[in-house]
């Protein structure tokens, strides 16, 4: 594997020089393709020009762009309130370009206009997951060095109790308070030009949503907001300007960003912006709002399977998973349920969203996919080689996009030889479809047996009294691991002896009975970030 050029960066348009500063030193940056004609972007650009003026200027403006629970905005509706909060940011609050801005809150047209202003402006936007507490929240505003906070007001507590100075707080959805962001909006009427950014300045300082317990902020150009639109949504998903889509992602998680909010605006389509969905309010929402294509997690999914048959979901044409690993019972579930066959993907916040998917004819269930057009794979072996169809080793991935860690040392963990190595561990068929085997940190050894945990968790998740399982390595003198199963159970059913012999012959009925859990943990929830990743390191820390 061989290295291309060092890249070589065009001259920024910012007065802060933070986030050029802070990039890792360009010999550890993974190698970029760029082979789609799509991919070809100039030097000079700006995310938020491309995906929000250029369609006004396309004739789109009287277009719905975003629903909110009380609200509807056209793309020229969308765009005042861009440009008037780009004008509080630059004119009322005085920042300067390339500096950082806190975004917290939940989904909802506010938000998404304030990432959307703060791209535009030529700023740098850090959004943060709602749930996030002033700990949290201290951490990444200390990496980021964050300028200025825009909060929903229902979310401020957590940014009242920082204990770091912030120069600027500003409000939004804040009826009545004197000072909100809605009333310094009111002021500002004139149209904001979009600053002329390089495709390569730094436009999103995405975190990570700490399935390992250590976030780390990942840098993003303007040209990746654009290449994420270009590459899974217009070749695997086929996005069209009258889609309407739906999900649960959190917009600060990019798989929300991405899926819900950019995703949409490069097509002309609709995103729905709804805050606190659950099962039931999701499909409630798909039927009610006649959605076309549905984002979130495999949990979800599974959950929302044996409550389908109580809504009309006629208009739904296609259900995206990602977040984590989908589990073939969940698949089939949701089929049997809809008649949608699942679109899988793989994605990462270091490479900003999907890069192996599948959608009709090219799914095959049990595999997530082939490389997304723009990107390529591979898997790495044990030793450090590439490996051939049938090997078990790391999952390795290229493309236009790919990982630039603010001022941290694991930089060097993750770009290996030019690849991004996303710590999982996938094999590969001879037809190039790629197939999730575990984390790489999650993977089982136990007697000298390589033992993938979410090949365990899919044989019990298809167990009648299993509602929800994760199955993690306990360290053991004698075996190295044990295999450990922690399982919710379903309404009514008995968590006792005799379902842990029932579940365990179950399992070695199914698979090699090598892989069967030798102990099983009776729980009433499992450990998950607010995207729904499950916490394994939690669990095997306990």
């Amino acid at each position: 594997m061989t290295r291309l050029t060092a890249p070589v960066l065009s001259p920024s348009a910012y007065q802060d020089t933070f986030a050029r500063e802070h990039l890792p030193p360009p010999e550890q940056w993974p190698d970029f393709h760029f082979d789609l004609p799509e991919l070809a972007y100039p030097a000079r650009l700006n995310c938020v020009a491309e995906l929000l003026d250029a369609a006004v200027a396309r004739g789109w403006g009287e277009r719905i762009a975003v629903i909110g629970a009380s609200e509807r905005w056209t793309y020229g509706e969308l765009q005042r309130r861009v440009d008037a909060i780009a004008h509080v940011l630059r004119r009322d609050l005085g920042l300067v370009s390339g500096n950082r801005v806190l975004l917290r809150g939940a989904n909802n047209p506010m938000m998404a206009a304030c990432i959307l202003a703060v791209l535009k402006a030529g700023l740098i936007a850090v959004p943060t997951m709602p749930l996030l507490r002033a700990r949290e929240l201290e951490a990444i505003a200390g990496k980021a060095r964050i300028d200025a906070v825009l909060c929903s007001a229902n979310l401020r507590g957590e940014i009242d109790a920082l204990a770091g100075p912030v120069s600027h707080i500003v409000y939004f959805n804040a009826p009545g308070q004197p000072d909100a962001l809605e009333l310094r909006m009111a002021r500002h009427t004139t149209p904001f030009a979009a600053l002329d950014t390089a495709a390569d300045d730094v436009c999103l300082i995405s975190f990570t949503s700490g399935t390992t317990g250590v976030p780390k902020g990942t840098m993003h150009f303007h040209r990746d907001a654009l290449a994420i639109c270009d590459c899974f949504p217009r070749h695997t998903l086929a996005s069209q300007a009258d889609d309407i889509f739906i999900g649960t992602p959190p917009l600060a998680f990019t798989f929300g960003l991405g899926g819900l909010l950019l995703f949409p605006l490069r097509v002309g389509a609709a995103g729905v912006l709804l805050e606190k969905l659950t099962p039931d309010s999701l499909l409630a929402a798909i039927a009610s709002y006649r959605a076309t294509v549905c984002f979130t997690a495999p949990t979800f999914y599974r959950q929302m399977a044996p409550l389908a048959a109580g809504f009309d979901l006629s208009s739904l044409a296609k259900s995206v998973s990602a977040g984590e690993a989908l589990p073939l019972a969940t698949r089939d579930a949701w089929q049997a349920a809809t008649g949608l066959c699942m679109i899988d993907g793989i994605g990462a916040t270091e490479l900003l969203h999907i890069f192996i998917s599948a959608a009709g004819d090219d799914i095959r269930p049990g595999a997530t996919g082939k490389p997304v057009p723009g990107y390529q794979a591979c898997i790495i072996g044990a030793d450090g080689a590439l490996a051939g169809p049938g090997v078990i080793g790391r999952l390795a991935v290229k493309g236009p996009t790919g990982c630039r860690y603010l001022a941290d040392a694991r930089q060097l963990d993750y770009v290996h030889d030019g690849w991004n190595l996303t710590g999982d561990a996938y094999e590969m068929d001879a037809d190039g479809y790629f197939y999730y085997r575990s984390r790489t940190d999650d993977m089982i050894i136990s007697a000298g047996y390589n033992i993938a945990g979410p090949e365990v968790e899919d044989v019990l998740l298809r167990h009648p009294a299993v509602l929800e399982c994760a199955v993690v390595g306990r360290a053991d003198d004698e075996r190295g691991q044990l295999v450990e199963a922690y399982v919710i159970v379903k309404p009514g059913v008995a968590a006792d002896a005799a379902l842990v012999r029932d579940l365990q012959d179950y399992v070695k009925a199914q698979i090699a009975p090598y892989k069967y859990p030798r102990a099983i943990t009776f729980i009433d929830k499992l450990p998950r970030t607010e995207t729904g990743k499950l916490q394994r390191f939690k669990l095997r820390a306990a």
